[in-house]
């Protein structure tokens, strides 16, 4: 089942996308956007970590701003235009609501964003160690001035990277992984030979979409977010 639902968000209101397992409960997996918004795609994401049987909260951080997949210079301005404590806000918001759903089995939570979702499930994660445990970011982490205070971090992360990414980087990647890593942080990039930025994307937005990574990827998700949150 999905809905569209209303949260707190630092004593502003927010909503989002939330959809719940054939069983009605399970652990809670908040799911963050990519450029483009709220749109049918991160509905499909979610909707597939419910049907795997996870309650997922996709935060609408755009506050019903769309583009469409046609429209890079308008996503573009979207992103750019996000403001960072908003953005803050309604993530931490959402994971609230989430721990207190009726149906989410544990208050440990997972985190998985695609492209600006993947930079921001980081930052999540480091401002929200309380309840953040498992991290699977696609194709996005923050870099230079946007990299947070580490040291809070305590979710083990599972990325996935693309190869040929000229918004976020293999080298930058594998970099972020050693600097982790030297931190005592359990965190893991993988970086997947011949494949595109957004490589994951049902819309195929920028023609990188490989169903056939994507689909032997999944399953691995799925059985890492299970194990870390039951």
């Amino acid at each position: 089942m999905a809905e569209t639902v209303h949260f707190r968000s630092n004593g502003h209101d927010a909503s989002g996308y939330l959809a719940t397992p054939p069983g009605g409960s399970g652990p809670g997996v908040l799911v963050i956007q990519e450029c483009w918004g709220l749109d049918w795609g991160i509905k499909a994401m979610a909707d597939r970590l419910a049907e795997a049987g996870f309650v997922a909260l996709v935060p609408d951080l755009y506050h019903g701003a769309l583009a469409g997949h046609d429209e890079m210079d308008k996503a573009a301005a979207l992103m750019q235009a996000l403001p960072a404590d908003r953005a803050a806000r309604d993530m931490g918001g959402a994971l609230d609501y989430l721990s207190a759903h009726p149906g989410v089995t544990s208050r440990q939570l997972g985190v998985v964003g695609f492209c600006m979702g993947g930079m921001l499930s980081f930052l999540i994660a480091a401002g929200r160690p309380d309840r953040v445990a498992a991290v699977v970011p696609f194709y996005g982490f923050p870099q230079g001035d946007a990299e947070p205070d580490w040291t809070p971090l305590a979710a083990v992360v599972r990325g996935h990277m693309a190869e040929h990414d000229s918004f976020f980087s293999p080298e930058a990647a594998r970099g972020l992984e050693a600097k982790l890593q030297s931190m005592g942080k359990d965190v893991t990039l993988t970086v997947h030979p011949g494949s595109g930025h957004a490589f994951m994307g049902p819309h195929n937005a920028l023609g990188t979409h490989d169903a056939n990574l994507a689909a032997t990827i999944w399953p691995g998700v799925v059985s890492f977010l299970k194990a870390t949150l039951l």
